[in-house]
């Protein structure tokens, strides 16, 4: 279809932004293989807030994207029925246990209609809701590129806030640490064991120091490696792209990944059996000329993609 009856091929500042410019269904399900979520909860930062901004910057910023992938050649919604099912909405936004309470709430919904959830946050803790629905009856491996693990412990009385997420899912059951690789990680710490539990319990981390000499496609393969034939969750925290690229989140650390590096570790990912994911953390209040939501945006497509071709095989 061509013309202004396809949203993709109108001026990209009319209309309602819709993650993608795909059709909007916050009611009805029953076509949909791909629901686009957003959940704009940063109730559990331990730093800079505004995450709760980023699903809406982030649809605004994604009318720049277009059908096809041009490095791969990949155009999702050839290969999946794709929509943007609207928000978690969190009515308590107050009290951090109870926000993910109604997120779960959200996606067993979801899960319920059949639906694979790529999601946009809000900060990190939000993935442990989400993973408990996804994880239920088996755990799931994860890639997560990231600058940090997400495996700490209490932190100002809370176990749960984005800096522990991943190690309350292994807890909980719904992750598999064994197959599940951490990539990106950097930056300062107070504590040398502060990411111990990650190791203890199984997980590849590669750390942004050995990222020089391993080369993208050596972590990529490294990250096949690790997660296997099983259903595997990609989770994005934007803070995984060095600030001089994505200014706008919570816990900025210098010395990360480019931006396109950032595109070719997903790209390597075609082929995984994903079964979901998000990209979360992106703060618009902190972010220059919205190139944080811009580039959020983007990687976004690129999870769609991969995940769109896992769609398409499992039907297959």
């Amino acid at each position: 279809m061509a013309g202004t009856d396809d949203p993709m091929t109108r001026p990209r500042y009319v209309g309602l932004p819709t993650f993608m410019r795909a059709p909007y269904a916050e009611a009805d399900w029953s076509d949909v293989d791909i629901g686009l979520v957003g959940v704009p909860y940063d109730g559990g930062v331990t730093n800079r807030p505004g995450a709760r901004h980023g699903p809406r910057e982030v649809r605004n910023q994604s009318s720049l994207m277009r059908r096809i992938n041009q490095a791969t050649g990949v155009c999702p919604y050839e290969l999946a029925r794709v929509a943007d099912i609207g928000d978690a909405v969190v009515e308590r936004p107050f009290e951090l246990t109870g926000a993910h309470d109604q997120i779960q709430a959200f996606y067993e919904r979801v899960a319920a209609a059949g639906v694979l959830p790529l999601s946009v946050g809000g900060d990190h803790s939000v993935s442990l809701p989400i993973l408990r629905v996804l994880g239920r009856g088996r755990p799931v491996g994860m890639v997560h590129i990231d600058a940090h693990c997400d495996t700490g412990d209490d932190y100002l009385g809370s176990r749960f806030h984005h800096g522990a997420p991943f190690r309350r899912a292994v807890e909980e059951g719904v992750l598999d640490p064994k197959r599940t690789i951490q990539i990106g990680i950097r930056g300062g710490i107070n504590d040398r064991d502060v990411w111990g539990f990650s190791h203890d319990s199984g997980m590849r981390v590669v750390y942004m120091h050995e990222i020089p000499a391993l080369g993208i496609d050596g972590v990529i393969a490294e990250a096949r490696r690790v997660v296997g034939d099983g259903p595997t969750y990609l989770s994005f925290d934007i803070d995984s792209i060095d600030p001089a690229f994505a200014p706008g989140t919570g816990t900025p650390e210098i010395g990360g990944l480019t931006s396109f590096e950032a595109q070719r570790l997903v790209r390597g990912l075609s082929g995984v059996d994903v079964i979901g994911g998000d990209l979360v953390e992106v703060s618009p209040p902190f972010d220059v000329g919205g190139n944080t939501a811009l580039l959020g945006a983007t990687i976004l497509f690129e999870l769609l993609c991969v995940t769109a071709e896992a769609v398409a095989r499992r039907r297959h």
